[in-house]
């Protein structure tokens, strides 16, 4: 029997009954149970790793012993432990009218649109620890014989929130059968913050960093072997994400020496690609935080310590540090770090040795990925306390020269700042738009670049950029506001579907996208005039500054 009591639901005579009405799926010796509507039938919160609880905490995951009896796969699982902010990001020296303005009307417009795409929950939902599930959505006639292609999502959240239930896929396995191109839509949830992603010494001496990366490579293998019961074909895999997600399935383009093990043969990033972070000594003090949070401090062996303390003490310590919405904002406490294990290098050091994997790629972004990430920083309000701040927390290695130089290439002047192309509006401080074009370039657009400068020509690449929703106050073209152009409809959902089958975005009605090239850095554009169609611009804007900007954290990882 597999060990997996909170997560697998055995349901005797009940499942039996259901089935009458349901589509059942063999896996093993099992009888799995999902839910079919019109359509879709959806199999959810099957485990496919042991759970990550008691001993096996801060461990590698392990396979599931293979499955028996009647698995109940009609909900959810749940979400992995989440590291929430403590309160909504925009402070209190924004004034409470520029609260009021936020909260009615950009808030009110992420709200709405992603409920385009929410499943069951706005929130994450319950939270267990024992969290690796897996769920699929499936056109309802396929069939073992159907060999249909996979698209594997991982959704994002800083590394640090976010669980498979806020993301519907169903839409998407919809369109695609409109389009004669079906396919099958996979989400895992995954280890977050300290339990998938603690760094620090001891972290790296017992070979269990980077746990979360790990646990969606096992899932990826628990595709590999499962998925064509389900009607996939698992050569003919593709893995997607946004944010962190992004970032991880750039990941798994780097790991292992570039060697895909057969696992995916293409890959979709929105908002992420590999990110210019240092080795497991950065993340020392986050680790020494949660083993003090925990009163590990005084144990001979704080990773064992750890292994043993209470969920809710490890949780509480968790919430006591940072969160991507603090003031150190995208400098955070858990990203994925160099472990010897995974990732053998800073990722972008990966990049420039050409360990990755040989397959075509989508990587894209929008213009304002840093306007949500700069509401934190709102009381800096000089050009000194900016400069200080970026050497501080960005840059603290970096010559005086070029921090001066950085200075220079993202100005005061509150016309070039971000969101971009807004002129003299949306100056929530007299810093606030300087932040976020430095702090989108650092993360989203100079990497990005990066991973598109050195890949190209060598593999078939494609890259594009949305700057609708410029209208919308201090976000403008807001960071994951281009999932709603994926999950609910679009241009970027055909595209998406098309390079799911054919490993090229290009088909059906869509404009043409051309590749990004050495010679022709195209960059598919997205604009708000939604009654036209998508343009093409060059990938050159502020070119100085990113390429800077790049090559000083390339040398100086954060």
């Amino acid at each position: 029997m597999l060990d997996n009591s909170s997560t697998m639901h055995f349901t005797g005579l009940f499942a039996l009954a259901f089935a009458a009405v349901s589509n059942a799926v063999v896996l093993d010796s099992a009888k799995v149970i999902g839910t079919s509507t019109g359509r879709i039938t959806k199999y959810l919160g099957i485990p496919y790793a042991k759970p990550p609880i008691g001993d096996r905490r801060l461990r590698l995951p392990e396979p599931n012993n293979p499955y028996s009896g009647v698995v109940d796969a009609t909900v959810y699982g749940p979400a992995c432990p989440q590291h929430r902010p403590g309160g909504f990001p925009l402070p209190p020296a924004a004034g409470s009218d520029v609260r009021d303005l936020f909260v009615n009307t950009s808030v009110k417009y992420l709200a709405e649109g992603r409920a385009r795409w929410i499943d069951e929950t706005p929130d994450s939902g319950p939270e267990n620890e024992d969290c690796l599930s897996i769920n699929l959505q499936v056109p309802s006639e396929a069939t073992p014989s159907s060999r249909l292609p996979v698209l594997v999502w991982i959704y994002g959240g800083g590394f640090e929130a976010g669980t498979t239930r806020m993301y519907n896929g169903g839409p998407i396995v919809e369109r695609s059968i409109d389009l004669g191109e079906p396919i099958i839509y996979v989400s895992m949830n995954y280890r977050l913050n300290a339990f998938g992603f603690l760094a620090g010494k001891e972290i790296r001496d017992a070979k269990v960093g980077n746990l979360g990366l790990h646990d969606q490579r096992e899932a990826l293998r628990w595709v590999q072997k499962y998925i064509v019961s389900f009607g996939g074909d698992p050569q003919k895999v593709t893995i997607w994400g946004e944010s962190a997600g992004a970032i991880s399935v750039s990941l798994h383009m780097l790991t292992n020496g570039g060697d895909a093990n057969g696992l995916f043969r293409g890959a979709f990033m929105q908002s992420g690609a590999p990110l210019p972070v240092g080795d497991h000594s950065v993340g020392q003090k986050a680790y020494d935080a949660i083993v003090a949070g925990t009163g590990c401090s005084g144990a001979l062996d704080t990773l064992s310590c750890l292994r043993k303390v209470s969920y809710g003490a490890f949780k509480a310590a968790v919430a006591n540090t940072p969160y991507i919405f603090s003031y150190q904002s995208l400098i955070q406490p858990y990203p994925p770090r160099v472990d010897g294990v995974f990732l053998t290098d800073h990722p972008q050091q990966l990049v420039k040795k050409g360990s990755v994997a040989k397959v075509p790629f989508v990587t894209g972004s929008c213009d304002d990925e840093a306007t949500m990430f700069s509401l934190s920083t709102l009381n800096v309000t000089t050009s000194k306390e900016f400069k200080e701040y970026i050497k501080t927390l960005w840059l603290p290695k970096a010559s005086r020269y070029n921090l001066n130089k950085i200075m220079k290439l993202y100005p005061e002047d509150i016309e070039q700042g971000s969101p971009y192309d807004t002129g003299t509006l949306n100056a929530l401080s007299p810093q606030f738009k300087r932040f976020a074009s430095f702090q989108g370039d650092a993360i989203f657009q100079g990497p990005r670049r990066y991973f598109l400068q050195q890949r190209s020509g060598k593999q078939n690449t494609w890259s594009y950029i949305t700057k609708r929703l410029k209208w919308l106050p201090f976000l403008g073209s807001f960071h994951l506001s281009d999932l709603m152009y994926t999950y609910s409809g679009g241009e970027l959902q055909d595209y998406l579907i098309h390079f799911v089958n054919s490993l090229d975005p290009n088909g059906g009605d869509a404009p043409q996208w051309p590749k990004y090239t050495p010679s022709s850095p195209n960059l598919l554009t997205l604009k708000d005039d939604l009654a036209g169609r998508p343009t093409l611009t060059k990938d050159t804007f502020r070119s100085k500054a990113i390429e800077l900007l790049t090559q000083l954290l390339l040398k100086n990882p954060v």
